[in-house]
Formats: C-alpha cells, sequence, structure tokens
C-alpha cells in the first residue's frame, strides 16, 4: 500500500457513522453548517471522516451544499417500501 491509500483506509468510515450522519441530517430539517452538523452528531468523527461521509451524500444525490450549510434533500418512496414489504421473497 502507498502512502495515499493508507491515509484513505485510516478514514474509511463505517456504516454506523454514516447511518448517524444521515440522521442527524434528516432531522435537522433546516440548512446546517459544517460545524454544527460536527455539534449535533452523538459520537465524535474525525474531520476527514465526515468529509468523506458528506461527499458520499453528496454524490449519491442526498444532500445539497450550499453557501449556507448542507441540507438533507433525499426522499424516501413510501409507496415503493409498502410495496416491497408486501412482495414475494424469493
Amino acid at each position: 500500500m502507498n502512502e495515499i491509500q493508507i491515509i484513505k483506509a485510516i478514514h474509511s468510515p463505517t456504516l454506523e457513522t454514516v447511518l448517524m450522519v444521515e440522521t442527524v441530517l434528516k432531522q435537522a430539517g433546516q440548512v446546517m453548517t459544517f460545524a454544527e452538523l460536527k455539534r449535533a452528531l452523538p459520537k465524535k468523527v474525525m474531520h476527514q471522516t465526515l468529509k468523506v461521509i458528506i461527499d458520499y451524500l453528496q454524490i449519491s444525490s442526498k444532500i445539497i451544499i450550499g453557501v449556507k450549510g448542507i441540507l438533507w434533500i433525499f426522499e424516501e418512496r413510501k409507496e415503493l417500501n409498502k410495496l416491497i414489504g408486501k412482495g414475494l421473497e424469493l
């Protein structure tokens, strides 16, 4: 492994951390600055790790980042979840 790969491996977020950040952003219901997000998290997250999560959420179109901060924009399709729940498991 070269140095860049080692640095990326150290700051790879766990699924638990990604879900924690998603939950905080969803529940906020308004624009949050990066600093506000860090303070709102129930556990401390390394700055670099949080940046990786924010990049992922932006790429996956779950958040939008503007000059005033970060806003959760993803809306779950409840009808689809109902159909999946009623569906036949293969």
